[in-house]
C-alpha cells in the first residue's frame, strides 16, 4: 500500500467539485425514470457524461479555468483508476483498463461537444443512445428527457462563475420528472 505521503490527493476544491459531479450523476431519476441502465458501466457513463458537461464549461473559460478542468480530469482519472483497482483489475491489467477509459472520454467528449454545438437534438440524442444507452432499450421519451436534462445543464454551467466552481461549487439543473420533460417536448 502506498503511504499518504506519497499519495496525489486532489485539493478540496476539486474533490468538492468532483463530489458534486458523482452526486449529480447518481441520482436515482437518472436511472428510474429515464432508464439509464443500473450497471457499472450506465453509471460510468453518467459520471463520464457531467465530467464532459463540467470540462467544457471550463475550457470556454480563461487560463485559470482550463487549469482547473486539467485538475478535474486529473481527479476523474485517478477514480476511475481506484475503481478498477477495487473490482479486482490486477495492477498489470489497470493499464490497459485506463486506455479504455480514456478512449471512451475522448470519444464521447467529442461526439457531446459536437452534438452540444448544433442546435437540433437529433445528433445529441444519437450520442446518448450510443454511449449512454447502449445495450438497453430506451424509449423516445427517456431518450429526450435526457436529452432535454443535458442540454439544459450545459446551458446552466456555461452561466456559472469561476469563482463558484473554483471554490468547489457547481450548480445542475434538477432532472425533470419523465412524465414533465416529456410534456415540455410536446408530441
Amino acid at each position: 500500500m502506498i503511504p499518504p505521503l506519497f499519495r496525489r490527493t486532489p485539493k478540496p476544491t476539486i474533490a468538492a467539485l468532483y463530489g458534486a459531479i458523482v452526486a449529480q450523476a447518481r441520482l436515482p431519476r437518472f436511472y428510474e425514470d429515464y432508464r439509464v441502465p443500473d450497471t457499472v458501466l450506465g453509471r460510468f457513463d453518467m459520471v463520464l457524461l457531467h465530467v464532459v458537461l463540467v470540462l467544457r464549461r471550463l475550457r470556454q473559460g480563461e487560463a485559470r479555468d482550463r487549469a482547473l478542468a486539467q485538475q478535474l480530469f486529473d481527479t476523474f482519472c485517478r477514480d476511475m483508476d481506484h475503481n478498477l483497482r477495487e473490482m479486482g483489475i490486477s495492477d498489470q491489467g489497470v493499464p490497459r483498463q485506463m486506455r479504455r477509459v480514456g478512449e471512451a472520454f475522448y470519444g464521447r467528449a467529442q461526439a457531446y461537444e459536437a452534438a452540444l454545438a448544433q442546435s437540433r437534438d437529433a445528433a445529441l440524442e444519437e450520442a446518448l443512445t450510443r454511449n449512454v444507452f447502449a445495450d438497453a432499450t430506451i424509449g423516445a421519451a427517456a431518450l429526450g428527457a435526457l436529452s432535454a436534462y443535458v442540454r439544459q445543464a450545459a446551458h446552466d454551467l456555461a452561466a456559472q462563475s469561476h469563482e463558484a466552481l473554483a471554490g468547489g461549487t457547481v450548480r445542475f439543473v434538477v432532472p425533470a420528472p419523465l412524465r414533465a420533460a416529456a410534456a415540455e417536448q410536446g408530441p
